[in-house]
């Protein structure tokens, strides 16, 4: 049921209840119930009494409130609902000094017409309070779910950070490859194969296993390998075995790790990437360092949208305070620290 329903099924379940209870009340009263059975003459005199409430009361709340309160047309909301219940109570009072002999005159009070003008428009503001209430209710939640949609909508545009010419170069790679080891190009393709369908399919969710996000490190971490010489030394240090239930967002720590390659990696001079996870107190401790060989037209250039892109992810994952992110950048060192808690899927 959307939220709107519900606001209106509370509404209105409570206007039932209220008219209920009035409506009961000549029914309970104590000198009836003093008899052997219930007057219904006499009731039925205090129910045409009431009879102007409700019907005021059902105008102003499905046409005039509506109209103008809930759309914040205030002056004509009140000159209306001045001259709505003004007309009612001097008709009433015209038909019952002029032609008729029935008392028409509320049940809460029996004395000049201004009264009655007064308690209705006093019931009407009442009315009016409940109704801006539930919509002010209605609004915030409404804000709320919108805010969800889009922070997902964000979550899942800020997701997707691995670079798509990782794939394509892969794909050379992997065709310059078949003519000199094939079984390493059939490997390759496995692994790429693995990292597709997770990116396509697995990452769809909001948690993965935790096993499952560092298998596709793994398979990641081979396929670049592929790329480069034995003078660029690369480790990956992890548990080779964790709980399944454990769980993180998919696709954070690839941002962190592809940066290091695409930064920390030099064809020119000996060059490292160094990755260590450990798992310990419903926490993952992520540190990934580099060589680093800072380039005279952009010597900050490994803190780029990437990095600012998945801060601003943890942000909305854990909130400002809710994680760990530390980088720190040395002559010949870049390394980064991340703690994020884990969940149990």
């Amino acid at each position: 049921m959307k939220i709107g329903k519900k606001h209106a099924l509370g509404e209105n379940l409570l206007y039932l209840l209220v008219w209920s209870a009035i409506i009961l009340v000549p029914v309970l009263n104590s000198q009836m119930l003093s008899e052997l059975h219930v007057n219904l003459d006499e009731a039925w005199i205090v129910w045409r009494q009431i009879i102007p409430y409700v019907v005021i009361f059902l105008i102003h709340n499905h046409l005039i409130a509506p109209r103008y309160l809930l759309k914040k047309r205030y002056a004509l909301y009140l000159l209306s609902n001045v001259i709505f219940v003004t007309i009612v109570f001097v008709i009433i009072d015209f038909y019952q000094m002029n032609i008729g002999h029935v008392s028409l005159y509320g049940s809460f009070t029996n004395h000049e017409v201004y009264w009655n003008i007064l308690f209705a428009l006093f019931m009407n503001g009442t009315n009016g309070g409940i109704k801006l209430l539930y919509q002010s209710l209605l609004d915030e939640q409404q804000m709320l779910r919108l805010k969800e949609e889009n922070l997902r909508a964000e979550m899942t545009s800020l997701k997707y950070q691995i670079n798509p010419h990782f794939f394509m170069n892969t794909l050379n790679n992997i065709h310059a490859l078949i003519d000199i080891d094939t079984e390493a190009a059939k490997s390759a393709v496995i692994d790429l194969s693995k990292m597709m369908r997770y990116v396509l399919y697995d990452s769809e969710r909001e948690m993965i296993s935790l096993s499952a996000d560092l298998q596709f490190l793994r398979n990641y971490i081979e396929l670049m390998r592929i790329r480069y010489t034995d003078h660029v030394q690369i480790t990956i240090d992890a548990p080779q075995t964790l709980p399944e239930k454990v769980a993180i967002p998919p696709l954070l720590l690839i941002v962190f790790v592809e940066n290091a390659f695409k930064h920390g990696v030099s064809y020119n001079h000996p060059s490292y990437i160094h990755i260590s996870l450990f798992y310990a107190d419903k926490k993952l401790t992520a540190i990934i360092s580099n060589s680093r060989n800072p380039q005279p037209t952009s010597p900050t250039r490994q803190g780029g949208i990437g990095l600012e892109n998945v801060r601003k992810r943890l942000d909305l994952l854990y909130g400002p305070h809710g994680y760990s992110l530390d980088i720190c950048q040395e002559e010949e060192r870049y390394t980064v620290k991340l703690v994020i808690p884990t969940l149990h899927a």
